[in-house]
């Protein structure tokens, strides 16, 4: 006997929208109840000594140290600049905006 009846699969398929027949509520019926049996069997083995976990495997940080480096001067940042004013780059106007 199935966990969940046919008339809960016909109101949840009423619920989704979904346009089911006879036969495919009895269907439904048998793979819903698969699914929660599947679900419970999880919750049985989920145990207070097992702590909970993210991820199946350990992992750990791959990315390197964060060194301080020396950056480019101002001087430097604008040498390469297609344009520079006052010690900015100068870049094209956007449109629409107030100088």
């Amino acid at each position: 006997m199935p966990s969940i009846s046919r008339d809960e699969v016909a109101h949840l398929a009423r619920l989704a929208r979904l346009a089911v027949t006879d036969d495919e509520l009895d269907l439904f019926a048998g793979q819903l109840d698969v699914i929660l049996q599947s679900v419970a069997t999880v919750g049985d083995v989920a145990a207070a000594d097992i702590p909970p976990t993210s991820h199946a495997v350990p992992l750990t940080n791959v990315f390197r140290e964060d060194v301080v480096r020396p950056g480019l001067g101002q001087q430097q940042a604008l040498a390469s600049a297609p344009a520079a004013e006052e010690g900015r780059f100068r870049v094209p106007r956007i449109l629409g905006e107030e100088a």
